[in-house]
């Protein structure tokens, strides 16, 4: 068996902006698993918060044995965007081998499409309210927030898109004072829920403050070990498989998390159809979607994800699984 990997680079179809920063194009790693005449592939988005780069998951993935497998690789690769390729990669392998679905491998029920947010970047107010306006038709919008001055942010984007379910993503970027001051205008407001409004090393001081809007853990949830340290603060989880590792810990996850109590949440990184393509799959009956990294793209994979009112529907298997 051959493992590679390769970077490839797509155009981002506007300026991409959270708290942490701006982007103009998604850099991602596609690693290809070959076996005989089989090949399958996955995607992973290094994530530099995670003390990820290009560099070093690439490493990462060079270094593996070439008799890799599902079950041997969670002993070799932390949880993270190297494992998540790879371990994507290794579903879609075995699917063309055995000329199934991933799905059907997993024992799980034929996926079908699901509403996903769609993304509006930090911005001025002004300039939130009119990409709030042009996306108005969508039934779900995520709002990137994270500063101290958002409440001008959020008001305008809700002016802009009135009808909207809103969920909005803090990055980290709150204080707990500042979240305390915003948490009653959230629910006024009509938000969904609220991603990780504080940072995951000072999310402590949300035990016993009121949560108007359901919580939930991005960044303070990586996978099952992250599952005991959320008690009391948080009602979601956000499930990304460059953080789980890849679907094999998501699904897995995803299962712990519900019997602990916790709403599901399926989120992204920015990337190609590629890397939401098993996501699609974890995202089945949950209660919030947010696979829309191919819609802020410029440019995609050949046989693309299909993006309608009814959501995003699963891959075709010319594309993964």
């Amino acid at each position: 068996m051959e493992i590679s990997v390769t970077r490839d680079i797509f155009r981002l179809a506007q300026v991409f902006t959270i708290s942490r920063g701006s982007r103009t194009e998604a850099q991602v790693l596609t690693v290809r698993v070959q076996d005989g005449g089989a090949t399958g592939w996955g995607e992973c988005v290094p994530y530099a918060r995670y003390g990820e780069t290009l560099d070093s998951v690439a490493a990462q993935i060079a270094g593996l044995p070439g008799a890799v497998t599902r079950e041997t690789l969670p002993d070799l690769l932390p949880a993270g965007a190297a494992r998540n390729a790879v371990d994507c990669a290794l579903w879609d392998l075995e699917a063309k081998r055995r000329g199934c679905r991933v799905w059907e491998l997993a024992g799980l029920p034929a996926p079908g499409p699901e509403i996903t947010a769609y993304t509006l970047s930090l911005d001025s107010p002004d300039a939130m309210q009119a990409q709030a306006a042009k996306h108005a038709h969508r039934p779900l919008l995520k709002i990137k927030l994270g500063t101290p001055d958002d409440m001008p942010r959020l008001e305008a984007v809700r002016r802009g898109a009135p009808d909207s379910r809103i969920i909005v993503d803090a990055n980290e970027g709150w204080s707990a004072d500042i979240y305390a001051d915003l948490a009653p205008h959230l629910a006024r407001l009509g938000v969904a829920l609220v991603e990780q409004p504080l940072p995951a090393g000072d999310d402590d001081a949300l035990i016993g403050m009121d949560r108007p809007v359901p919580v939930c853990a991005d960044e303070s949830c990586h996978d099952r070990a992250s599952l005991p340290a959320l008690a009391g603060k948080y009602d979601m989880v956000n499930i990304k498989l460059d953080k789980t590792g890849g679907l094999t810990e998501a699904l897995s996850l995803r299962d712990a998390a519900r019997a602990g109590g916790y709403g599901i949440m399926v989120g992204c990184m920015v990337g190609s159809s590629l890397a939401m393509a098993p996501a699609t799959l974890v995202a089945q009956g949950a209660a919030v979607t947010d696979l829309d990294g191919p819609l802020l793209l410029a440019e995609d994979r050949e046989n693309a994800l299909i993006f309608d009112a009814a959501g995003v529907h699963p891959p075709e298997a010319a594309l993964w699984g």
